[in-house]
This record gives structure tokens, sequence and C-alpha cells, in this order.
């Protein structure tokens, strides 16, 4: 019974993983091959491998600033988001105040809403102010996602730290700075991560505010990707080899902070 119940565990496990690799495996085959051998002929591995799809990426300035572009709006909205929800969720996890529950209720509604609702706001605001087409245009916008999103990760990892903590650090004279950079910030390290792993991929994936925000400047590699149309047709093999580069940041990301959201798994706040 046990070998029988391992079998099918194991058929099970292979069946997952080749579902889920398969088209990541088919984006990298298509990267390497050209135009004419993708609209052709089938084929499991290239008949003809080049790697001018990607040479095209890292000289083309259209291409390579999409990307630098995204890394600098992303990592602005991260830091920004982590300052932002760190004293927020504080506060959540150690004070009780009229309406915190509801206060902390309406931050999950803004993170539950679509952005096309607040696409024309963000878009006569921007424009008002003359922030079109810049980094911390996409970033402010995507702030409004990210920083409920880490409010409610750093506060279940915070109220899993007892209170007794505080007021001993209280106690033997610390400052609250001091206190919660020195003991507390690293008992929730692990929230950190996960929450800063969820707002980069949040704002690396997300195309409609990143996409209408921007044009010219600013504009990232998933605005760039949809516009890869020209009189000849569609660049397959150039988009796969976009597609591929554009898995590379959120992949180093996951290995870094992989244990963290194992942690938030077990701590079912993730």
């Amino acid at each position: 019974m046990d070998n029988r119940r391992f079998r099918k565990r194991t058929l099970f496990l292979i069946a997952y993983l080749v579902f889920a690799l398969l088209p990541i495996y088919w984006m990298v085959n298509m990267s390497f091959k050209t135009n004419q051998e993708i609209l052709s002929t089938f084929t499991l591995w290239p008949a003809e491998f080049t790697w001018a799809n990607y040479r095209t990426i890292f000289t083309d300035p259209s291409w390579y600033s999409g990307y630098i572009n995204s890394l600098i709006y992303v990592g602005i909205n991260t830091v920004i988001s982590l300052v932002v929800a760190l004293p927020a969720a504080y506060a959540f996890s150690r004070y009780r105040f009229l309406g915190d529950k509801h206060v902390f209720f309406w931050l999950l509604t803004n993170r539950m809403t679509p952005p096309a609702v607040f696409l024309l706001p963000f878009f006569q605001l921007y424009t008002t102010l003359g922030l079109m087409d810049t980094h911390i245009a996409v970033a402010m916008a995507h702030l409004l996602f990210n920083v409920p999103l880490a409010v409610w990760i750093l506060e279940g990892f915070m109220s899993g730290i007892p209170r007794e903590i505080d007021e001993t650090a209280y106690i033997d004279g610390y400052s609250f700075p001091r206190f919660f950079f020195t003991i507390f910030l690293p008992l929730i390290k692990a929230g950190v991560g996960v929450a800063a792993f969820f707002c980069f991929m949040f704002s690396w994936v997300e195309l409609l505010l990143a996409r209408t925000l921007t044009s010219v400047n600013a504009k990232p590699i998933v605005a760039t990707m949809t516009r890869t149309v020209s009189a000849s047709g569609m660049d397959w093999a150039t988009l796969a080899a976009a597609g591929v580069l554009t898995i590379v940041p959120g992949a180093i990301v996951i290995w870094f902070v992989r244990h963290y959201i194992a942690k938030g798994f077990a701590m079912g706040r993730v």
C-alpha cells in the first residue's frame, strides 16, 4: 500500500513538473530560433541555434532600457513600501485604537481593487503635476497596492513576537528607534523578505498602470514586450528571448527569499 501510494505521488509530481516547466522550456527553445523556423516547423530544439535574439535585446536601447526602467521603479517602490509598511504594521500589531480593524480592512480593500479603477485619477493627477513618463510616477502608483499587502504580511509576523520583548527593551533603557532596528527588526527579517518579494513581483509584472503612465523615458519591459509588431509581423523570437530575460530577476529574488517564503507559509501569512 505504501509503495503504491509513493508511486502515485511520484507520478503526480512528475506530471506537475512537466506541466509547469513545459511553457518555460518552450519559450527558451523559441528564443534560440529564427522567426522563420518558429513559423514553419515544429521542433523540440532549435535546428539552427542562434544568439541573435539576445544580441538584439542587449544592443537595442529600446529593449535593454526597458529592463533598466523596470528595475529602477520596482526598486523605488519596494523600498518605499517597506519604509511605510513597517511602522504601520507595528502600530496594528501592538496598539488598539478606535476603528483599527476597520482601517486594516480598508487597506486590504485597496489591494483587492483592480488597477483599472485608479487609472484615470492617476493619469489626470500626474498630468497636472508633470510626473507622466517618470519612474517615480509608476512607483508611487504601485504603492496603493503594495503597501496594504506589506502591512498585512508584516503585521502577522509582528503579532507573533511577544510583547514582553518590547517592555524588556524599554526597561533596559532602549529608545524606540534603537529597539526597533537592533532588536525587533532582526526578529521579523523573514516577514520583511516575504513582503519585499511580493512587492517586487507585483511591480515587476504589472502592465496596465506601467504602460499608461509611461511612454518613452520610463517605459518598462512589460510595455515594450507588447509592442513587437512591425510591418513584417510579430517578432516571436525576440519576444521569447525578452520573456526569458524577464523571468531572471524574479528567479533571483525567489532564490534569496525562498526560506522566508517557506516560513511565511508556515505561519499562515502567505
